[in-house]
């Protein structure tokens, strides 16, 4: 065996010994084993809404025009806003209302958030409090 031979195995077993850590998110830390609870929030919770430029209730009545002018991809968007700005106030009731009409505006987006809004929200309470210290 030379020592070219050597080398080469000690590439192989460095290369097998590495293995890449999978890092996981906040939401993911706070969510634990819950993965439908996180797949609910991942794409409609703002992870820090404090920077977002309007209000749940600015957010709702943008929507609500666009939707009497018939801009429905608009309005899905501004509902789709208000919904997360409803999840970061812990409010479950604005929360199913603005998620249902982005549901009925879109074609076939489900938003998984509806099928257990309490606990989804609770999570994102639990997120918020945790990681947007004032």
């Amino acid at each position: 065996m030379g020592l070219l031979d050597i080398f080469k195995r000690k590439k192989k077993e460095e290369a097998t010994t590495t293995v890449e850590a999978k890092q996981i998110t906040e939401l993911e830390q706070i969510c634990g084993d819950d993965k439908e609870t996180y797949e609910a929030l991942a794409n409609v919770m703002f992870l820090d809404p404090r920077k977002i430029g309007v209000s749940m209730e600015e957010a709702a009545e943008n929507a609500k025009k666009f939707e009497k002018e018939k801009d429905l991809a608009r309005a899905r968007l501004w509902y789709q806003i208000a919904g997360g700005l409803a999840i970061y106030e812990g409010n479950v009731k604005k929360v199913v209302e603005y998620f249902s009409k982005c549901e009925k505006l879109s074609s076939g987006t489900s938003y998984p958030i509806l099928k257990n809004p309490e606990k989804a929200v609770a999570k994102a309470q639990e997120y918020y409090k945790k990681f947007l210290q004032p």
